[in-house]
């Protein structure tokens, strides 16, 4: 009618993509938690196509990055070196050293994006990745330190149930090195922020916000790996050289 001024339409909200997030990480946590479960071939190969998946999104990204073909090449082989290491160290690890490295890193960035958002402060690096802060890398720190302690002394009140006197949680805690167990969490910590850095500054570059589209609300799989790929080249390493030390000793 003429003179009646339309009602104005209400701004369309964005719908939020949370329940996408939260139903992809329970997929995913069920298809990992059943391959570990089946351990074996089953594992091995869950870890080496997972590897595959995240060097395939690596590649597409120095694709957008790489001037010429020297460059490329050189990421390529960059990038094979980095994540091959990183999942091979995951399929030779024994499946208590793979669940205390999986749970470092899941820790690591609970603590770090609830220390964040709930202390907030200066970011570490805004130019790469701009939610990251000083306050979130210390809450990640923390809840790894914690997680390697609880694991650590879990680990040793299982082996002191072998004694004859069974179990015994003062002596889990006597035969424990507590403070080395912290500060070895909270130093795995700091490789997993740096993985995330890692891949950020290549996303950066690349000039995408995901490394992939294949799983909803998350993006890549290399999006949801990159902090567990330095954790799992140091862990599985510094495993296999106490391995080789111990077999060296006991051959001396």
């Amino acid at each position: 009618m003429e003179g009646v001024e339309p009602a104005p339409l209400e701004a369309v909200k964005p719908r939020s993509d949370l329940p996408v997030r939260v139903a992809s990480a329970v997929v995913m946590l069920g298809i990992a938690g059943f391959a570990l479960w089946q351990g074996g071939l089953v594992l091995k190969g869950f870890i080496a196509l997972v590897g595959f998946g995240v060097f395939a999104e690596y590649v597409a990204l120095a694709a957008k990055i790489a001037r010429d073909p020297a460059r490329m090449v050189t990421a390529v082989i960059t990038g094979g070196l980095y994540i091959g290491w990183a999942a091979f160290a995951l399929i030779v690890m024994p499946p208590v050293l793979l669940i205390a490295v999986l749970g470092l890193v899941i820790c690591t960035d609970t603590g770090a994006y609830f220390a964040g958002r709930a202390i907030g402060g200066p970011k570490i690096a805004p130019s790469i990745s701009p939610s990251k802060t000083w306050a979130g890398l210390a809450g990640g720190m923390a809840a790894a330190a914690l997680w390697s302690t609880l694991f650590i002394l879990f680990a040793a009140y299982i082996l002191s149930g072998m004694s004859p006197n069974g179990p015994s949680l003062a002596e889990a805690v006597r035969t424990t090195r507590i403070g080395m167990a912290a500060l070895a969490g909270a130093g795995l910590a700091v490789a997993a922020q740096a993985g995330d850095f890692y891949e950020s500054w290549l996303k950066r570059r690349a000039g995408v916000k995901d490394s992939g589209r294949l799983i909803p609300g998350h993006g890549g799989l290399f999006d949801r790996v990159d902090g567990l790929l330095p954790v799992a080249i140091i862990a599985g390493t510094a495993w296999a050289a106490s391995g080789a030390a111990g077999l060296g000793a006991g051959g001396a």
